[in-house]
């Protein structure tokens, strides 16, 4: 499965994930890094599928959600 290329851009995971990503100040994937897992799952529009490829995004440059 082909995510982010770089650390500077999130993942598609879909308008709404990325819209409540956006929306809660979170546009690049490395700002994602460290963030708990459940804050990022009560986001509005976020659901399992967007936060497993944000994780697998994640993992692809070493890093995982806290």
């Amino acid at each position: 499965m082909a995510v982010a290329s770089s650390l500077n851009e999130l993942p598609k995971v879909g308008a709404p994930a990325t819209r409540a990503l956006v929306a809660a100040g979170f546009t690049r994937l490395e700002q994602l890094a460290g963030q708990p897992r459940e804050r990022l799952a009560q986001l509005h529009g976020m659901g399992p599928k967007a936060l497993a490829v944000l994780e697998a995004a994640l993992a692809e440059h070493g890093l995982h959600l806290g």
